[in-house]
């Protein structure tokens, strides 16, 4: 094999133009493969991040009501009249809550007793949606903790935890009194113990935490659960575990995929882009290659032809232009990796959000280089195959005599 390896790496020497415009082929294929796919990996990251940091992964709820009909006065024709919507608790929760702890793959699972309430201090009124949570657990699910910008998260008594910007608009901090009522008229005093910033403005001004029991007591469900929140490990297995979850226990259960579609297909198709960038790219570099080696198996027929005469088999010609195939595949990839690391870390630093994170992050992992210097030569050894079985079927006489 050293001799393969030797013949190899002379012509490439030899052949130094050549080279360079393949190696500059290569080089540019694999830099635009690892910059569009960090950018493209660190966005999809970063949009699922944002969207997971104020929501669990599956909501179980109780099943939707059926619509009865209602007959019509005529007796034409009967009216289906909506059943009327009001706060309502999962039965035996605390059983199916435990339950669904168990289920491979689930990470953590919650209770929740949710429902629209007002907050006011002074003149100021706010519509909100109340949340009766257990801290200790919810915080397994919605990790909330990190995300506090004063106070603690923490429940006890008459105590509440609101959003930035709900307390900017009530003009409320830590230690003030907030009053929460529901649309039926019951409510009460509470002290705000915490004020939080999930990066969503929606959430941050309407969402306030609440012991569970104060919930419950307010929305008219003693020892009830409207919702049990689930984060699970695969968080694209999500709608599959929210199946399984309304088989086993009769339960309406919507996975985060379900309740964010649009974002999932804006993700699909922007992978499906870059899926076809890539594509294109890699046959330029697979084209590039063919027909650089093509060229040198022309310009070295002689040399091959010699080499054939002297007794080199046809397998070790082949061998060499495709050692030269996946040399420049190698050494592209290597060159590559650095530019287009280079130019990802470039990009991602040109602007940043007020927070100080990049507006437009990158993934640069260990997996993104090695496949990407697979694919390098993987298609510069393919793309060599055509001029190596061509350089293995010349005649040596001919080439000799006619070369």
């Amino acid at each position: 094999m050293r001799f393969e390896w030797f013949i190899a790496i002379r012509y490439l020497r030899e052949g130094k133009a050549q080279t360079a415009l393949v190696l500059g082929g290569t080089t540019v294929g694999v830099a635009v493969l690892i910059f569009l796919t960090a950018l493209i990996s660190g966005l999809q990251r970063t949009l699922v991040a944002q969207t997971l940091s104020a929501q669990a992964h599956v909501f179980v709820k109780a099943p939707e009501r059926v619509a009865r009909p209602l007959p019509s006065p005529d007796r034409v024709a009967d009216r289906v009249e909506k059943v009327p919507d009001r706060v309502r608790s999962i039965e035996q929760w605390q059983q199916v809550l435990a339950s669904i702890g168990t289920i491979p793959g689930v990470v953590a699972a919650t209770p929740t007793a949710a429902g629209a309430a007002f907050a006011s201090r002074g003149p100021a009124t706010k519509s909100v949606t109340l949340r009766g949570i257990d801290p200790e657990s919810f915080a397994r699910v919605i990790d909330v903790v990190p995300k506090m910008r004063s106070g603690r998260f923490a429940l006890e008594g008459s105590e509440a935890i609101i959003g930035t910007v709900l307390a900017s608009d009530l003009g409320v901090g830590v230690g003030d009194k907030v009053r929460l009522a529901t649309p039926e008229g019951r409510g009460d005093v509470f002290t705000v113990s915490g004020v939080f910033d999930l990066g969503n403005k929606e959430v941050n001004a309407r969402w306030v935490f609440v012991p569970l029991r104060s919930a419950q007591t307010m929305l008219d469900i003693p020892g009830g659960a409207t919702t049990i929140e689930v984060k699970v490990d695969e968080i694209f297995e999500a709608e599959r575990m929210a199946r399984e979850i309304t088989r086993r226990y009769g339960l309406a259960a919507d996975s985060w995929m379900e309740l964010n579609r649009q974002l999932l297909v804006g993700l699909r198709s922007q992978s499906a882009s870059s899926w076809m960038i890539q594509v294109l790219v890699v046959l330029a570099v697979a084209l590039g290659i063919a027909s650089v080696l093509g060229v040198s198996v022309i310009q070295k027929s002689r040399e091959i032809g010699i080499l054939k005469a002297t007794g080199t088999s046809t397998g070790t010609i082949q061998r060499i232009f495709l050692l030269e195939g996946a040399l420049v595949g190698g050494a592209g990839s290597v060159l590559g990796a650095l530019i287009g690391s280079g130019m990802a870390v470039a990009f991602a630093g040109l602007a940043r959000a007020p927070t100080g994170d990049p507006l437009f992050p990158v993934d640069l992992t260990p997996g993104l280089y090695l496949g990407a210097a697979a694919v390098a030569i993987l298609t510069g050894t393919l793309a060599a195959w055509f001029p190596a079985r061509r350089a293995a079927r010349l005649e040596p006489a001919e080439v000799i005599r006619y070369g």
